[in-house]
């Protein structure tokens, strides 16, 4: 073996020997988001769908879809426009119960979307 060839095999059997971050269980990191992220989310908003499925007729949410709830705001699919334009009739009075039923998810207003994803 030349120099080169040796200083090249020392240069790369060094670079296999550094240490490569300890493998992490996928079970161990999905219970830690479970409960730092996705649980407290949960508790949050989960009562919201519930409330949603109680104050609206059974016509309606065949029809419509919570989206989202960021900052304040719940996004609202709904696959035709005339039921988005039933939606906004009564928004104001579904904000104001969704306010008095779940205050802590502090939903301030209520968004509605013509969409076209799956209602399922």
């Amino acid at each position: 073996m030349t120099i080169e060839d040796e200083q090249l095999y020392s240069a790369v059997k060094w670079h296999k020997k550094t240490r490569r971050p300890d493998a992490v269980r996928l079970g161990d990191v999905t219970r830690e988001l479970m409960e730092k992220r996705i649980s407290p989310q949960q508790a949050k908003f989960g009562p919201i769908a519930e409330i949603w499925n109680q104050l609206l007729p059974e016509e309606l949410r065949r029809h419509c879809k919570i989206a989202d709830i960021s900052g304040g705001h719940l996004k609202v699919l709904v696959d035709l426009p005339a039921y988005m334009y039933e939606m906004q009739l009564c928004s104001s009075e579904l904000l104001s119960e969704m306010q008095r039923q779940c205050p802590r998810a502090h939903i301030k207003k209520i968004k509605f979307v013509v969409g076209t994803k799956a209602l399922a």
